[in-house]
């Protein structure tokens, strides 16, 4: 799929948007007579929209990494993908291939970037949460080259959701596994370009480790997808939602996926951690809450002594399973019932506190519903606030990343994992508008600030909507963000699919032809 297509825009676009909304997400399910297990394996498909001199202008573009050459090459799944095991060598001993595996204790990833992209200095990649990321063209969408981030710092896997602060710098996090007798989260950081006197140089070359924190287990880490950050501190959630390493090690010999590696132990805590971006030390008094699952922070933010941050939460962790491929028949709306609602929880955690406070008294000193509990041991409970039930893929004005916020822009999700709704959410007031029609599964939603912008709504939000019914064309959507109200749409007549992450690149910040 390659389209360069120019679409009449219906309704009425705002002047001032000049940019691409570019957007990624599986693609490709089935390869010659080969298909993927899971939803999320599917190769990676890049989609944008153009938005030129009151014109929009849709591409789409399948991601070529080696996974895809390797595969159509082949005409079959010869890469192994998160859900689905591949053999690409079946003339090859398979003991041989498993001790080699073994060897290196985890095997080489994929590298089907298909999660999220990615913005360093003027360049663009698109990411999953292996160690490699591709740069890509986001006017053209071609593919350009590879990099592999364990090449500069120890890590095996990285996030999809990095941070940006306000030098450009990028700021992620990774899981180094069995690195020197020790398993770790490691921060880094990465700068928008090289020094001007290395200016040849990759900006990757001079990636920085600001800190690190070991697992709670060397070989049982806490998967994570994304972490928070305020004005002064890294926010990271490990949960017990966790990679067995020799599960992952052997999983090629047994025959099994890496999916099948993670496992959540409801019966374990859920532990913060908060790093001081300046001394680059862990606070040390112990943070828990409860056992539970999560993907994505919304923001955190800083007040009084206290951090407080809100994320999506579950009870546990069916909501990856539903996304097998042998779950999405005809019938999936009907037979597909979440069973544990996406819940968005505030935590207040006091890093500010009466260190001569009772057994037992709630630390928190913020108007809130919230509590902290100092236990018998030093370490701190905290329970959360629940702000509102049903929302998932959360975005924010990033603007307002890291400091006191009110909006959460998300998708709905009730009695399916697939998005029906969109959605403005008032952190104070807790009021919540919708948009909706019928049919219309939308895909995150992307706020874009209006250049004179005053207050935290004021702009646009813009999401690709897919049709349940296929005799139905796809749209992008755009919203006025403060009132919720449709400006208008732009109709795809051509194939497009549900993807997962992405951003809107102003045109300011494209380069040109001649750079």
């Amino acid at each position: 799929m390659d389209t360069g297509i120019s679409f009449l825009f219906i309704g009425q676009l705002p002047t001032w948007l000049q940019g691409i909304l570019l957007r990624n997400g599986p693609g490709m399910h089935t390869i010659g007579d080969t298909t993927y297990n899971h939803w999320f394996d599917g190769l990676a498909l890049l989609h944008s929209f153009t938005f030129k001199n009151g014109e929009v202008y849709y591409r789409s573009k399948y991601l070529r990494s080696d996974t895809y050459n390797y595969n159509v090459e082949a005409n079959r799944i010869v890469v192994s993908e998160f859900g689905t095991m591949a053999y690409p060598d079946p003339c090859k001993n398979i003991f041989a291939k498993a001790f080699s595996y073994l060897s290196h204790t985890i095997p080489e990833f994929t590298d089907n970037c298909l999660i999220n992209i990615m913005k360093t200095g003027d360049d663009f990649y698109a990411t999953s949460e292996t160690n490699f990321i591709r740069k890509i063209n986001p006017q053209t969408l071609e593919t350009l080259e590879k990099v592999d981030y364990s090449k500069y710092v120890a890590v095996n896997m990285a996030t999809s959701h990095p941070h940006y602060d306000s030098a450009g710098n990028i700021l992620n996090m990774g899981t180094s596994i069995v690195d020197k007798g020790k398993t770790k989260y490691v921060l880094f950081k990465i700068p928008p370009s090289a020094p001007e006197k290395e200016e040849k140089k990759s900006c990757f070359k001079h990636l920085e480790v600001v800190c690190s924190i070991p697992s709670r287990s060397l070989l049982h880490p806490s998967y994570y997808h994304s972490f928070g950050i305020t004005e002064n501190y890294i926010v990271f959630v490990e949960q017990p939602f966790k990679l067995d390493i020799v599960k992952m090690a052997t999983a090629y010999i047994r025959g099994v996926n890496w999916a099948s590696c993670l496992a959540y132990h409801k019966e374990d805590k859920t532990w913060f951690h908060f790093i001081d971006k300046k001394t680059k030390e862990e606070v040390s008094t112990k943070f828990y809450t409860d056992a539970m699952v999560f993907f994505h922070h919304i923001n955190a933010y800083e007040e009084d002594g206290h951090i407080i941050f809100d994320i999506i939460a579950y009870t546990d962790n069916s909501l990856y399973d539903m996304f097998y491929l042998k779950n999405l028949g005809k019938d999936f709306e009907k037979n597909n019932k979440v069973t544990s609602i996406p819940t968005c929880k505030r935590f207040v955690v006091p890093l500010q506190y009466d260190k001569d406070a009772e057994v037992g008294s709630n630390l928190v000193t913020l108007p809130s519903t919230t509590t902290a509990i100092k236990e018998k041991d030093g370490s701190i409970y905290c329970q959360p606030e629940i702000l509102c039930e049903g929302i998932e893929l959360p975005r924010i004005n990033y603007d307002y990343n890291g400091k006191k916020y009110k909006y959460v822009f998300a998708t709905e999700v009730q009695w399916s994992p697939v998005p029906t709704k969109i959605i403005k959410f008032n952190t104070q007031t807790k009021e919540m508008l919708h948009w909706g029609e019928d049919h219309c599964w939308p895909s995150e939603p992307i706020f874009v600030p209006s250049p004179d912008a005053r207050e935290e709504d004021d702009g646009i939000v813009l999401t690709c909507v897919v049709m349940s019914d296929p005799k139905e064309a796809p749209f992008l959507l755009v919203l006025d963000a403060k009132t919720f109200k449709e400006l208008g749409r732009a109709i795809v007549d051509v194939e497009m699919h549900l993807d997962l992450h992405g951003m809107f690149i102003p045109e300011k910040e494209l380069k040109t032809e001649t750079e």
